[in-house]
């Protein structure tokens, strides 16, 4: 059975559609039904995007974004 992506492979994405490729769920077939699965999916992805939200602040130094989480532009 495959392993469940970590959040540690955030790091390995290089462009958006690398997310889809990494994120997989060994449990798919298990599910109630395909609805549960695609909606676990959706959820892991959105995980993965804020990981790297989060690894790309760490990188840059700080965040990009002011304390009410507006662009000051």
């Amino acid at each position: 059975m495959p392993r469940r992506t970590n959040l540690q492979d955030a790091q390995k994405i290089e462009v958006a559609s690398d997310v889809d490729e990494i994120v997989t769920d060994k449990r798919e077939q298990w599910r109630a039904n395909s609805a549960k699965a695609r909606r676990r999916q959706r959820r892991y992805k959105k995980r993965m995007t804020d990981q790297l939200i989060h690894y790309s602040s760490i990188a840059d130094g700080g965040d990009d974004f002011s304390a009410d989480g507006y662009d000051d532009e």
